[in-house]
């Protein structure tokens, strides 16, 4: 009896132990993309990837809407995508969300591509790094021939409208999920995460190991991972014009502290933006001429705090910051990372406003005539508290005072204070 209890007792062990070792049939993993395409977007994406195909989820479902991105970062989730043997399904939703530069290179590499009523894919002209086109026709045209050429390529890959991909980049075709079923560059309109899930059920995926996977979604358990506040902290900070801002704060928490010294609060929070800013743009294509220009700007405006050179360094730091905030990120072909020219003109104009209103207090101070002190007596009118023969006191602001003068003046006289010679004051007579 006792032996039997232990036979079942063995085999009831390894049926449960055979279940938690069978990968995940019938589930979908899921992951949302909202935002730029970067370093900590591109680990995001390629980690599930791995996992989906480590777990055998039935596919990866990607739910995207990106402004684009990185050129690096595409580069490595297109390879992980076309490379992967696990089915790669981009839903472009939300309505009104979009696909575009980046984005649209990471659909058209998907196994599937699907999006929802209202959205849009395309503009994967390269620009420049004031948002316009390159109008530099040499560097144009070999920027314009690289990314044509890739995105015909990973068309090509996936049997999607090649000639589409190519147009996307030279004459910036933006196109909605209509059009983008009729041209072929998806491969269904899906109004919802259900309804795309019944539509790719029974598709055969040819995978890169030479594999057929049928799917199998209509009724599978879908499996959401959301970004956790690691990723989301990191995702958002490599923005680059978030990144920028910060920079730019920590400078005037530094440099607020350094005319300031003892004020405690503002270098704290510099030196904490700067931490933040300088780990953003270890994820950016930063341009060392622009943090250079940007910090010579800085040095110029301490050194018009230290001297008078009646706003000329202010202006030479204002022109330096603003090259160097448009500077600070190298471009990358078809993949623009720029600071929003908008927001550095405004910085350089707020700076230039800040230090134009410091300036001219400064100055103002310096013509105001003292009120204080010593040199605040020049000037005043007082009345000899004694007789003055060469030497005497006079009685000002309610003080007694001694004074030297080279008249005699009567007591109860009034005076005038001429000027002060250590704690004497040189006096004449006061005559209305």
């Amino acid at each position: 009896m006792k032996s039997k209890r232990f036979i079942y007792f063995i085999l009831f062990t390894i049926l449960f132990s055979s279940h938690l070792l069978l990968p995940a049939q019938n589930q979908v993993l899921k992951i949302i993309i909202n935002g730029d395409i970067n370093p900590v977007s591109a680990q995001y994406i390629i980690k599930h990837i791995q996992k989906a195909e480590i777990e055998n989820f039935e596919c990866l479902l990607i739910e995207m809407d990106t402004p684009g991105g990185l050129l690096p970062s595409t580069q490595d989730i297109v390879k992980e995508i076309l490379a992967a043997n696990v089915p790669v399904v981009m839903y472009i939703a939300p309505s009104g969300a979009g696909a575009v530069s980046a984005g649209a290179f990471i659909t058209l590499s998907c196994h599937i591509a699907a999006m929802a009523e209202g959205t849009n894919i395309g503009a994967a002209h390269p620009v420049n790094l004031m948002g316009g086109q390159d109008t530099s026709k040499v560097m144009g045209d070999k920027v314009t021939n690289y990314t044509a050429t890739w995105a015909r390529t990973i068309a090509e890959k996936r049997g999607r409208n090649a000639d589409w991909a190519e147009a996307a980049v030279r004459e910036s075709s933006s196109i909605n999920e209509k059009d983008a079923l009729a041209k072929n560059v998806i491969d269904l309109i899906a109004n919802n995460q259900e309804q795309l899930l019944e539509r790719i059920d029974g598709r055969n995926i040819d995978l890169e190991n030479g594999e057929q996977k049928t799917l199998h979604t209509q009724h599978a358990d879908v499996i959401t991972l959301e970004m956790n506040w690691r990723y989301k902290i990191l995702n958002r900070l490599s923005s680059p014009n978030i990144a920028y801002f910060l920079m730019i704060l920590g400078f005037y928490g530094i440099l607020f502290e350094l005319s300031n010294p003892g004020s405690i609060l503002p270098g704290v929070l510099g030196g904490i933006f700067l931490i933040l800013a300088f780990f953003a743009l270890q994820t950016l294509p930063v341009r060392t001429a622009g943090i250079v220009l940007i910090l010579f700007s800085l040095v110029l405006f301490i050194a018009e705090l230290k001297v008078s050179s009646f706003g000329i360094l202010t202006i030479g730091g204002i022109v330096a910051m603003f090259l160097g905030s448009i500077m600070l990120f190298d471009q990358a072909p078809g993949f623009p990372v720029m600071v929003d020219w908008k927001l550095a003109f405004t910085i350089a104009l707020s700076t230039a406003a800040f230090f134009v209103f410091a300036l001219g207090k400064a100055v103002q101070a310096r013509l105001t005539k003292p009120t204080t002190g010593k040199e605040g007596l020049i000037g005043e009118i007082g009345v000899a508290a004694s007789a003055i023969n060469t030497e005497g006191q006079i009685l000002i602001h309610g003080e007694i005072w001694r004074a030297e003068s080279d008249e005699k003046i009567k007591k109860g006289d009034k005076v005038i204070v001429k000027r002060i010679k250590g704690l004497t004051c040189q006096i004449e007579k006061f005559n209305q």
